[in-house]
């Protein structure tokens, strides 16, 4: 039997150890098939950008955010792959403009 919790605790420490020794943080901005914005804070981690914040602006103008602190709920949750802004549709934006949605 799979240790669901041990897995989560897992989790959450891999991204918050991320979060809190991250030294250079790219944000990114991403329009859905919807008309929803998602908001994305990414670290670099063995070569790979790993989303360690993110946050879902629905086209219905409700915000879902996703961190260590908060994995997932019945909205959705963290993403758990890697991105890869050269072949992803994202658009690099100012750390401002991610930190402005964030803390709304």
């Amino acid at each position: 039997m799979v240790d669901l919790e041990r897995i989560k605790a897992e989790t959450v420490a891999y991204f918050r150890a991320l979060d809190e020794a991250a030294t250079q943080r790219h944000h990114f901005r991403h329009t859905d098939e919807e008309g929803g914005l998602w908001y994305i804070e990414a670290v670099s981690d063995r070569g790979e950008l790993v989303v360690i914040k993110q946050a879902e602006l629905t086209s219905a103008g409700y915000l879902h955010r996703y961190s260590w602190e908060h994995l997932e709920d019945e909205h959705g949750g963290l993403t758990d792959q890697a991105i890869a802004p050269e072949d992803d549709p994202l658009e690099t934006i100012p750390a401002e403009e991610f930190l402005r949605v964030w803390t709304q």
